[in-house]
């Protein structure tokens, strides 16, 4: 079959059945969505059917004829006689075959020229580009039309409701020119005009910019043109935003003021995405075109130029002038109804399309501020769109405070006023009840939040009355496959199998969600097995009794867990687990930190397909279950009077399920002891690489139970050497263990502080041992070889201590909870140590190296080019299986020294020696060396790295939260040993590390335990936890300092201890002669982290 055949006439669904669809859900949600963003609306469908017209096959570089420009829109229809011409005369175009591209652009020109025409400035002597593929293409290009650069340009900052393009850092726009931004006051949340004037004067910029997208106030056009005039400045005004107001009169039009007229044709004008450059300069009109065309861009979409004519044509009729003059009505009576609510306006109201709410004027309740982000995505899960903005006072924009609305879109769709009260009440019912609580991420604060699923139902109600009271252009009827998620708002109480209903959980974490919001433990049952279990809400109330299967989809071949319940229980079962998966719901109002894990599928019956339909009946059929059952706790709500009469639906020593802070049960733990462990003096082991060492010359030291080198040529050229080249470390003295099987990942979550659930195959992660009062057992490395597979790195000091607590849980013996002594895993892992000759072929040692020139050496000792792009393609903390040198390998692109390139290589034993001596002969040439531990504590500490006993534990008992290292506990995890402890630590620390450098080289050496003094007040604020010297010859450190005076560039001063740790007294009357007096040396505190 020849392509014409196969393709041409042919219906989308026919030829692509997966955009089809996606088609048809993104009409379910635009439906079923109130959506208030102010830059969106909706296209009608002759707008959209021209965007999808042939014109999109043509090219058309450059313009139409002039003289096109002269004619109207009925002579624009004399096509005869302007081919004529063209067969005759041609066009600017680099194309050919253009002649019907020539009347749809220049039609658009002419009208979109007449929608913005004045008394003082008619459509003819309007120019109008409408070629721009966007509103910052459009933008761009006007920069390029007037300013040069490194010229100085004035715009509205982006913090304060500016645009991207108006000068953000950003931006190309800030990159490329001198931006001087301009605010609003303070005081008034309005423009000040005369501080813009002055600003003008102070900076005399050759271009102002004024429009806006957040700033939801008109501007007085004439006051900007008199300060462009007093400085001889360009005026830009772009209107992006308001576009379709001005042509309805429902906002100043700038076109007898500005030099220059920018917007786009999507936001108010309902038209495609596309943008328009005016001016009623013909000289500017040239500059403009040229920078268009072609400096910033190549051939335009033709079809848009059709889509575009057509939203100006509509944009003529009185039906859209009154809509755009709605919108400004709607969005005062929206926004003043939301105030009366008692949520503050930003900017103190609005008069065009927008508002922005002020969330810092929202009383939490939990003491932290409600930030946009949180806010939006708790309204879009009730079905209202927004957008997070910042506003005055904002620092950062993932810390907005605001959140932007717009009425463009619903004013389209005729909502009432009735329906705006009723949108303004479900607005201001999720946001007054949101909790807002942190998390410390890599990047900082990540601001979350937590709501009622009652606020979230009544929200939903009310969105869901408020749009079937609203018109829609395509007015569809869903199909049984187009429910959750592409509707919110429809769940059945079905009755699926004889009179119970049936609901599906699936998904990867599926196992995991179902066993921290059941009673009864899950993880162990086998396809086909059933059980009865529980569900409870956030006020420990039954949600439902259900029988619990395990089955196989068909489909899929995912693990799915069918819940057989009661009708009437149905649907609030289904909210409630839809309400945990998407994480944002309160299932315990005493820890508001806690997540279950997700995301999961939860389906109705209804929604799956056929054969695992068939597959549900057959199994449940099989298992004896009665279609009838009566609930046997019928009459008990509450979990701790259920579990006083029926304890048998309860597993409680599961670690975390729902509910059960709420229960006491009475268990023995006799055989269960508290994990103590005292060092002990062992022989000293000595490394595999040991007799390496000795050929090399290396200063051997006893480090942690194991003879190692300390020093091969010196400490500082070896830390150059790592800095400048690569070096080659031995650290198989680290211990290194296996955990797997079947309840690995649930076993490692539960005695790690980090989620390692997180991770993908061929990634690792920093995490935590920690024991149930929060002490800190060891810091570890967790890499994951295969879904129930990973290898786990621990510090050789604490190898055998770690292996005992691993294992002691695993077993059962150890506590893991003081509350609740009697918890326990889920299930035992099988836990080996790889260091163990008992290991054979499984035994793993550590080898590293660490430098800017790793990488390249490590290619020269793979021979398979496959596994060369493999290497070259592992990011920070990801590793990968390979051959070095015919030697099987797992090399990870993690480290100890701060350096951005650096890899960890775990390789069997007894390849060491071999592989050690390839690599150091290869790497000479790279001027690779051997670095003994020296180097590697001075390259650490400079870097700003932990060690354990001193950052670490140690005598101060650091905890990771002083450290610095509070990403790398999850406490959205509901349990892992020591979360209670770490919590109280967030809570209440004041104290954290802090990395100090000084100032001039050769001082005395600082120790650890030496004080560190504040120069503002003289007040000890901290003592020396580590201390080295660094490449350049001077000390940097890491010390444990109250945290208000841990704070970078902070001026310091250490003072070092005598030998006995105490100072000479300061009693002057009693120093004696030739008596040695510690001086203070300056230092400064740096960033936390040496960044490479």
């Amino acid at each position: 079959m020849i392509y014409a055949d196969k393709f041409f006439g042919k219906d989308l669904e026919e030829i692509d059945r997966a955009v089809s669809d996606l088609i048809d859900f993104e009409e379910i949600r635009q439906k079923n969505r109130i959506i208030l963003i102010p830059s969106e609306s909706i296209a009608p469908f002759p707008v959209r059917k021209a965007l999808g017209s042939v014109f999109t096959n043509i090219y058309a570089e450059g313009y139409p004829p002039k003289d096109l420009m002269l004619e109207d829109d009925e002579t624009l229809k004399e096509y005869f006689r302007i081919i004529a011409y063209y067969r005759r005369y041609s066009d600017r175009r680099f194309y050919k075959g253009c002649e019907y591209v020539n009347f749809v652009e220049a039609l658009a020109q002419k009208r979109v020229a007449k929608l913005f025409q004045t008394q003082k400035h008619p459509a003819e002597y309007i120019y109008a580009n409408v070629q721009p593929l966007s509103g910052a293409a459009a933008n761009t290009a006007v920069y390029d039309a007037f300013v040069n650069s490194g010229e100085t340009v004035m715009g509205m900052s982006l913090m304060h409701g500016g645009h991207l393009t108006h000068g953000s850092e950003f931006n190309r726009s800030g990159k490329t020119y001198r931006i001087v931004s301009y605010e609003v006051d303070t005081k008034t949340e309005r423009l000040n005009y005369d501080a813009i004037y002055d600003l003008a004067q102070q900076h005399r910029p050759k271009m102002i910019i004024a429009g806006y997208t957040s700033y939801p106030w008109a501007p007085d056009w004439k006051k900007f043109r008199e300060i462009a005039d007093s400085v001889n400045a360009i005026l830009f005004a772009d209107i992006s935003h308001p576009a379709g107001l001005v042509v309805a009169g429902a906002y100043p039009n700038p076109i007898d003021y500005a030099d220059v007229v920018t917007f786009t044709t999507h936001k108010t004008m309902f038209g495609p995405r596309g943008a328009v450059i005016l001016t009623t300069n013909s000289d500017y009109a040239e500059l403009i075109d040229q920078a268009v065309f072609p400096g910033e861009q190549g051939g335009p979409h033709v079809n848009k130029f059709a889509a575009m004519a057509v939203a100006f044509k509509i944009a003529e009729s009185e039906e859209f002038k009154n809509t755009q003059r709605q919108i400004v009505k709607n969005a005062k009576l929206l926004s003043s109804m939301i105030e009366k609510n008692g949520i503050k306006l930003a900017y103190g109201g609005t008069d065009t399309h927008l508002f922005v709410l002020d969330l810092k004027s929202v009383d939490t309740k939990t003491g932290f501020v409600l930030r946009g982000e949180i806010a939006v995505r708790m309204l879009d899960i009730c079905g209202i769109v927004a957008n997070k903005n910042t506003i005055p006072g904002d620092l950062i924009t993932p810390e907005a405070t605001g959140v932007r609305m717009g009425t463009p879109w619903i004013t389209q769709r005729g909502i009432t006023e009735q329906g705006l009260q009723k949108l303004a009440d479900a607005i201001s019912l999720v946001i007054k009840n949101i909790r807002p609580f942190e998390y410390t991420g890599l990047t900082g604060r990540l601001p979350r939040g937590k709501i009622s699923l009652p606020i979230l139902n009544d929200a939903q109600t009310i969105v869901k009355e408020v749009v079937e009271g609203l018109k829609s252009e395509n007015e569809r009827r869903q199909k049984s496959d187009e429910c959750y998620p592409h509707d919110l708002f429809e769940i059945n109480a079905t009755k699926d199998y004889g009179d119970r209903s049936i609901v599906l959980v699936e998904g990867k974490r599926s196992i995991q969600l179902i066993e921290e919001s059941t009673t009864r433990k899950i993880s162990d049952l086998k396809y086909g097995d059933v059980i009865e279990t529980l569900f409870f809400d956030e006020k420990d109330s039954l949600i439902a009794h259900t029988c619990l299967m395990k089955i196989k989809d068909v489909e899929t071949g995912n693990n799915m867990f069918v819940l057989i319940v009661h009708p009437d229980d149905k649907v609030n079962l289904v909210k409630w687990l839809r309400g945990l998966s998407d994480g944002y719901i309160e299932f315990n109002k005493n820890d508001i930190y806690m997540k279950i894990e997700g995301p999961v599928i939860v389906r109705e019956f209804a929604e799956v397909c056929k054969g695992t339909k068939n597959l549900i009946i057959s199994t449940l059929e099989k298992s004896g279950i009665i279609k009838e059952k009566e609930n046997p706790i019928k009459g008990l709500n509450e979990v701790k009077e259920i579990f006083e009469s029926y304890p048998e639906f309860f597993d409680v020593k599961k670690p975390y399920f729902i509910g059960h802070d709420r229960i006491s049960a009475n268990i023995g733990y006799e055989n269960k002891e508290t994990f103590k462990y005292e060092d002990k003096e062992e022989d000293t082991k000595k490394s595999v690489l040991y007799e390496e060492h000795k050929k090399l010359g290396a200063v051997m030291v006893d480090f942690a139970g194991w003879k190692m080198p300390v020093r091969y040529e010196g400490i500082i050229d070896e830390h150059i050497t790592v800095r400048q080249n690569a070096g080659l470390f031995d650290i198989s003295h680290m211990g290194v263990f296996s955990v797997s099987g079947p309840h690995a990942t649930s076993f490692l979550d539960t005695v790690t502080s980090n989620y390692v659930d997180w991770l993908k195959i061929g990634e690792s992660q920093y995490s935590y041992l920690l024991d149930p009062d929060g002490n800190v057992i060891d810091d570890i490395m967790v890499y994951r070889l295969a879904v129930e597979d990973y290898i786990v790195v621990v510090n050789a000091a604490n190898e055998t201590k770690d292996f005992r607590w691993m294992t002691g849980v695993n077993s059962g013996k150890y506590i893991i909870d003081n509350r609740y002594p009697y918890k326990e895993i889920l299930g035992q892992a099988e836990i080996l140590n790889l260091k163990d000759p008992k290991a054979g072929h499984k035994a793993k040692i550590n080898i590293a190296i660490q430098g800017p020139k790793s990488l390249d050496i490590l290619l020269q000792i793979i021979e398979d080019e496959r596994e060369k792009v493999k290497l070259s393609h592992v990011k920070k903390t990801e590793f990968t299986r390979i051959k070095l040198s015919g030697i099987d390998a797992i090399v990870a692109r993690t480290g100890y020294t701060g350096e951005s390139i650096g890899y960890e290589i775990l390789i069997h034993p007894e390849h060491a020696p071999k592989l050690w001596n390839i690599i150091l002969d290869v790497g000479r040439n790279y001027g690779l060396k051997p670095i003994g531990l020296g180097a590697r504590d001075s390259l650490r500490t400079e870097a700003g790295l932990p060690l354990y006993g001193h950052e670490l534990a140690g005598p101060y008992n650091i905890s990771p939260i002083e450290a610095g290292f509070a990403p790398y506990v999850k406490l959205h995890k509901p349990f892992f040993v020591g979360r209670e402890a770490m919590i109280e630590k967030i809570k209440n620390h004041t104290l954290s590390i802090a990395r100090f450098q000084m100032y001039e080289k050769g001082v005395k050496m600082v120790k650890s335990g030496d004080l560190v003094v504040s120069k503002k007040n003289q007040k000890v604020v901290g003592f020396v936890t580590s201390n080295a010297v660094n490449g350049e010859g001077i000390q940097v450190g890491l010390a444990l300092m109250d945290k208000r005076a841990a704070v970078e560039d902070n001026r310091i001063a250490l003072v070092p201890l005598t030998p006995k740790g105490k100072m000479t007294s300061l009693d002057f009357s009693k120093v004696e002669l030739g008596e040695r007096f510690p001086l203070s040396i300056d230092a400064k505190i740096v960033s936390r982290f040496l960044n490479r």
